[in-house]
């Protein structure tokens, strides 16, 4: 970092300002010809190179919301000697303007010019290097931050912390921390976000556990890196020490935990944080308001989400989308074109294409094979949104699960880009649904090679192919997935009761209450085979499939811990990783029936409500 080697010297002419935008006004002129009156009495005064007077004028046209940095820059290069301040305002006009490689080009400039940069000039160009990914300029701006003295500016080294955490080189980050004699909120908080945006958990925590005084802010730092990287527990126990610790939720926090809510089913979390944004009048911006309703939609009451959606003041295009993919996901594919309907009708957004994913996921969700082939069409139509991978996938989902396999394989031949795993795994788990292992065969071998290091892939074709009874090609794909160690995911399913989230897996027997949830799960099958179950493996033979190992799926653990700690008539709520086996969803409609109860699972791909013998999915997921 010794050498200083910036690029050959840019006249200032050869800068765009294509992109130039007005900026805050921060001088007592209020438009452009106010402006250049006062500019044409300093140049009457002849002071057209003075750098105090001519600095004023393009600090208003760098930054200010009526300015013109066109005009700050031609009166720039007009001055014969601008000194720091001047090339500073300069700085912060490109760097607003997201000109940012004119800002690197304007550091070049200025050191040619032999300006001694200050500790406010160094700052922008630090930001400038980030967000242009010049990783050798701002190596050499570090060095200049050394050379010139302001190694102990906390305001350059929080830049210089966030630059290094830009370019994923977190050992300089922490280096450059490490160094600081007085580190602030910003300091920490950067650090252990960037830790956290490249999944070093561990290492988030350990530098939130070193602040003497954590706030707020640090608070939600730790949080979300543990909800970013799928430490719900830990995140919830880290939720409620701060309550502990009587740190005030912010809308952060409130966001960073909903979400935790919506991934682990926690619904009485989710409406007890949900009355405490109510009751503290935190501020619900949109981001929040999605955050909210996505959370009541995954935690199964989409009536509560809707309440929250129609209270809205103001719905942004992300409610819309949320609330439309939120009905998709129980069902209701009538009801998600119905809001899409409203939307259009209101005229407040325009729908965009995640809208129509959306839409056609919930048309491959209700079966409506007409509406999805409509939609697909319309929003290109309507709205000129020419149709993306996610689109193809959800029509392929659709026309599949609809028995339609050959027009679904004709829209992966014609679609005008080269089909993903998504669109290609979505005919494959067609295929499953329908028994088709000639396509199923083509289609699977494609998508595992795509996605080599999914169990799920393999095991579907598998399954398939012990369905159809080649045990020579089972055998095949299990010694493929042991040649390339590939590990089945486990199934596991999630209950929250008073609070507190259990996670069951098939077989387990950690629980506390393991042999009372055991005693209940044979009182349940004993009480469903009177009403006519049979186990039915589906053809498994990846799991294990005697009927005594089909009792002990997690699910059926995870309802029966339900039955036992929850009242009469009350919902019992399931969250599960993996898709539902048939023979879960077989027991789960009996067991509603025999025991009077709704019970409500969400699956790796949508709600089922199972109700009276009945589920709203009509046997169709």
């Amino acid at each position: 970092m010794s050498a200083i080697h910036f690029f050959p010297a840019t006249p200032m002419a050869t800068i765009s300002t294509a992109k130039a935008t007005p900026f805050k006004n921060l001088e007592s002129c209020s438009t452009m010809a106010e402006l250049k009156q006062h500019h044409a009495q300093i140049i009457k005064l002849g002071l057209s190179s003075d750098n105090d007077a001519v600095g004023r004028v393009i600090k208003f046209c760098s930054l200010s919301q009526s300015g013109d940095l066109n005009y700050a820059h031609q009166l720039f290069d007009y001055l014969p000697h601008p000194d720091a301040f001047i090339y500073n305002t300069m700085f912060r006009g490109y760097l607003q303007a997201q000109l940012h490689r004119n800002c690197i080009i304007l550091y070049a400039h200025m050191l040619e010019r032999f300006v001694t940069p200050n500790k406010f000039s160094l700052p922008p160009v630090i930001r400038a290097c980030c967000s242009d990914g010049a990783i050798e300029e701002a190596k050499q701006v570090h060095a200049h931050v050394v050379k010139l003295g302001f190694a102990r500016d906390s305001y350059c080294q929080n830049n210089l912390i966030h630059m290094y955490v830009n370019f994923n080189s977190l050992e300089e980050a922490r280096r450059v921390f490490d160094k600081m004699d007085k580190k602030d909120d910003v300091s920490w908080t950067t650090l252990i976000s960037g830790y956290s945006q490249y999944g070093s958990v561990d290492e988030a925590l350990s530098v939130f556990e070193s602040m003497p005084v954590k706030n707020s802010a640090a608070w939600n730092a730790v949080i979300a890196a543990h909800v970013q990287n799928n430490r719900f527990h830990e995140a919830f126990s880290l939720f409620s020490r701060m309550r502990n610790e009587n740190v005030a939720m912010d809308n952060f926090v409130a966001a960073s935990m909903l979400a935790a809510c919506t991934r682990l089913g926690a619904l009485d979390q989710g409406e007890w944080i949900h009355n405490y944004i109510k009751t503290r009048s935190i501020e619900v911006d949109p981001k929040l308001a999605t955050t909210i309703i996505d959370m009541y939609c995954k935690c199964g009451r989409i009536d509560k989400a809707y309440e929250v959606f129609d209270s809205l003041s103001s719905k942004k295009v992300s409610s819309w989308n949320c609330m439309i993919g939120g009905l998709a996901m129980h069902g209701k594919g009538k009801d998600a074109i119905a809001l899409l309907k409203k939307m259009e009708a209101e005229k407040t957004v325009t729908p965009d294409y995640v809208t129509f994913v959306n839409v056609l996921s919930a048309c491959a969700h209700s079966g409506l094979v007409q509406e999805g082939r409509y939609y697909f069409s319309y929003m290109t139509e309507v709205y000129s949104i020419a149709p993306r991978m996610e689109h193809y996938g959800c029509l392929v989902d659709l026309l599949g699960r609809a028995g339609l396999l050959e027009e679904a394989k004709k829209v992966i031949n014609e679609m005008p880009m080269r089909a993903d795993v998504g669109v290609l795994g979505a005919l494959l788990g067609a295929c499953r649904i329908h028994g088709n292992i000639d396509i199923a065969e083509e289609i699977g071998k494609q998508v595992i090679e795509l996605e080599p290091e999914n169990s799920g892939r393999y095991v579907l074709l598998a399954n398939l192919y012990a369905k159809a009874g080649r045990y020579d090609e089972v055998a095949s794909i299990r010694k493929l997935m042991n040649d390339r160690g590939v590990k089945k995911v486990a199934g596991f399913s999630m209950i929250e009761f008073e609070g507190t989230v259990s996670e069951f897996i098939a077989g387990g027997r950690n629980h506390l209450h393991a042999k009372e949830i055991y005693e209940k799960v044979e009182e349940m099958m004993a009480r469903i085979r009177e009403e006519g179950y049979v186990a039915d493996n589906d053809g498994v033979v990846y799991e294990e499939d005697l009927e005594n190992s089909l009792n002990y799926h997690s699910e059926k653990l995870a309802i029966a811990y339900g039955l036992l700690k929850t009242k009469a008539g009350e919902t019992i709520r399931v969250t599960k990783n993996l898709r539902v086996c048939r023979d879960c969803h077989v027991a789960s409609k009996l067991i509603s029936m025999v025991y009077d109860r709704e019970i409500v699972v969400r699956d790796r791909n949508r709600f089922h409500h199972f109700r009276g013998g009945l589920c709203s999915c009509n046997d169709y997921w």
